[in-house]
């Protein structure tokens, strides 16, 4: 009879009921209310579905992200994910398939979008100043304010070559968090910086782009910029990888497979075990608080100077360019340029807009990698 006993306190006593915190049980509804936001309003639900349900995961049973013991013993699942994460190899993976995903065609037909792209920028550099007087150090901070871009990936990567480990897990869901709610926070910034006159402005059709241009563009940057920061290589390298792909029209299976099969299982991987680095105990802190703020002032600086230098070239255009495709010009692909677009249908039905922030859009997630090269050669990081 004491065996069954026994037994039985052994089972109730392994149930997560006697080892769950306060912490976890709000870290287990910050989860579901994700799982809402991806599920019910389909807020970037390939991101926020997995990185969701790896919080919620990591909040019931820690030892799912337990790391390899000293002695040779195994680790949980999830840190093995989180192992590709750390090494930057994830993030790389994500951006050749985004650029095999993305047209660059826009970007190449007016190469003037580079500026709008580097104008959204600011926001990085503004939060960079930030989280310096609010206590970080030099490097937290960089990898802090590169959540400014509104690219997780990038994040992710400076993070870890940083060796901001500790600081990765709200970091990384601070970046996804505002990629996702970017219909949310960007519209009222455009309307309030711009007027309705403006938010009408029909562009001229974009020139047909040739196929030499498309095959050429991304071999050219990647000489290019990788010259001048070579610590952008992976990121920069990875994506014009994917592109030309995408464009010599001779390795489409490997342009699908990047696209596609490669793209959703990267995502499944990083979203899962970022989620995990969320434990209550790693995620509950000022710190964090500090970085969901600062991430969000970072976000909302880059769309302000994104508008507001697409409305210095309205003006120097003498109309000719919609200030609201400065917005696009963080690195929420293609999230932030189908807002444009939805803003200025808005004020005119007629108005077309996706096209032409698209190249603001391309540029944005080029100028986010090269923020975090420049980051990384400010700190002799390779």
């Amino acid at each position: 009879m004491s065996y069954i006993a026994d037994t039985l306190n052994n089972l109730i006593h392994q149930t997560a009921f006697f080892n769950i915190t306060f912490g976890n049980v709000i870290m287990i509804f910050v989860a579901c209310v994700f799982l809402y936001l991806a599920i019910a309003k389909q807020y970037e639900p390939l991101l926020l579905t997995p990185i969701a349900f790896g919080m919620l995961l990591v909040n019931i049973y820690p030892d799912i992200m337990s790391p390899i013991g000293a002695d040779g013993t195994a680790g949980g699942l999830l840190y093995y994910f989180y192992l590709l994460d750390e090494w930057a190899i994830l993030p790389s993976l994500i951006f050749m398939g985004v650029g095999a995903m993305t047209d660059f065609g826009p970007l190449i037909a007016n190469p003037k979008s580079f500026l709008l792209g580097a104008a959204a920028q600011f926001g990085i550099f503004a939060a960079y100043f930030g989280a310096i007087l609010l206590g970080f150090n030099d490097k937290a901070a960089a990898a802090v304010s590169i959540i400014g871009g509104a690219d997780g990936p990038t994040s992710i990567f400076l993070a870890s070559k940083l060796g901001q480990t500790a600081l990765l897990g709200p970091i990384a869901v601070a970046a996804y968090s505002y990629m996702s709610l970017v219909p949310i926070i960007q519209p009222p910034i455009m309307k309030l910086l711009t007027t309705e006159e403006e938010r009408k402005i029909k562009m001229a059709q974009l020139r047909p782009v040739s196929k030499l241009e498309k095959i050429l563009f991304p071999i050219i940057v990647t000489i290019v910029v990788c010259l001048i920061l070579p610590t952008t290589a992976p990121l920069v390298g990875m994506l014009m990888l994917g592109n030309l792909f995408r464009e010599s029209g001779v390795v489409r299976q490997l342009q699908e497979t990047a696209s596609n099969a490669l793209m959703y299982i990267v995502v499944i991987l990083l979203g899962t075990s970022v989620g995990a680095t969320t434990s209550a105990e790693a995620f509950l802190n000022w710190d964090t608080i500090k970085i969901v703020v600062l991430g969000l002032v970072a976000f909302m600086f880059g769309t302000a100077a994104g508008v507001l230098f697409g409305k210095l070239m309205c003006i120097l255009t003498k109309g000719k360019v919609n200030p609201l495709i400065g917005s696009a010009g963080v690195s929420a692909v293609p999230m932030a340029a189908r807002v444009s677009q939805k803003v200025g249908a808005e004020a005119d039905p007629t108005n077309f807009l996706l096209m032409h922030a698209m190249g603001p859009n391309v540029a944005g997630v080029i100028g986010t990698a090269v923020a975090a090269g420049t980051f990384m050669a400010i700190f002799g990081v390779f």
